[in-house]
């Protein structure tokens, strides 16, 4: 992908794409089995995203990822969140 392409989607969605790779490359390996790391990716999405998680809602995410063992990616995770509100 192009620099104007990610230049764009910043300004869309004030979000640092670069932050964004990080995360997708810490996702790679990630064990989705492990509560912390799954909170972790949570909390760190939830930063990125500038979308505050109530610990409820956080605490049905990780046991529902935990539980499913699912892959998690944003979609994975903005679903989920949409489908708790």
């Amino acid at each position: 992908m192009d620099n104007g392409f990610f230049k764009n989607m910043e300004k869309k969605t004030g979000v640092n794409m670069k932050e964004i790779m990080e995360l997708a490359n810490s996702l790679q390996n990630a064990n989705f089995k492990d509560e912390k790391t799954v909170r972790s990716v949570i909390q760190r999405v939830s930063k990125i995203a500038n979308k505050p998680v109530p610990k409820e809602m956080e605490d049905q995410l990780v046991k529902s990822i935990i539980k499913d063992g699912k892959s998690l990616d944003f979609n994975t995770i903005a679903n989920m969140m949409n489908k708790k509100k």
